[in-house]
């Protein structure tokens, strides 16, 4: 391994290392309330690579909700593939949500509460948490449209979901989702029953 490489090395490891500290103590104590000596501290660090790294602490925090982001979509997304009959996975989505409110280090969405500490002051950290969110709104957007339901659903079920999160982040418990997942199954039993034929992808529709 030349110089170079062992370098670029060496910083991608510090970078890990670094977002892996800044995960843990953002979303546990907040972002404000975490400087960028606690973060060398627990990541092991040296200051002078961090802002190598990352020369503005709103840079990391960036970094951290982009990273989280990956990782939070792919695991809702790997829950709700378990299942197969569209309807099915769109409810999936509410167990899902319950399984995390109920982690022991749950402590509400990272992105709201980012947004609530920084959206407004930082247009780098309002950006992450907007693109999230967009893509959380389009994930439930396919799945409304898959199970051949109104695509106006779409925005129902989100803020349904949102509401959820704000809800388990404040009571810690998991009733949230359970009650948000008996109002979506009331919204698509409703759409079903409608006077415009609806159908479910795949299957044709009943008529003439």
């Amino acid at each position: 391994m030349d110089i170079t490489s062992a370098r670029e090395q060496a910083l991608a490891q510090a970078r890990e290392q670094a977002l892996d500290a800044a995960e843990q103590l953002f979303y546990a104590r907040g972002v404000q309330a975490v400087g960028m000596d606690d973060i060398r501290g627990a990541s092991g660090v040296s200051l002078k690579r961090l802002y190598q790294l990352f020369p503005a602490k709103e840079l990391l925090v960036e970094a951290y909700l982009e990273r989280r982001d990956v990782r939070w979509r792919r695991r809702l997304a790997e829950h709700v593939d378990r299942y197969g009959e569209p309807e099915r996975r769109l409810l999936a989505v509410f167990d899902w949500l319950r399984l995390w409110f109920g982690e022991p280090d749950f402590r509400g969405c990272a992105w709201i509460n980012a947004h609530g500490e920084l959206g407004a002051a930082s247009p780098r950290v309002g950006e992450q948490v907007r693109a999230h969110k967009k893509a959380f709104r389009d994930f439930l957007g396919g799945l409304v449209h898959d199970a051949g339901l109104p695509d106006a659903l779409a925005d129902q079920v989100y803020l349904l979901a949102e509401g959820a999160m704000v809800t388990a982040g404040v009571t810690r418990g998991t009733a949230a989702a359970e009650q948000a997942a008996t109002a979506v199954a009331t919204l698509v039993s409703s759409a079903r029953h409608a006077g415009e034929p609806v159908r479910s992808a795949g299957r044709p529709a009943d008529g003439p």
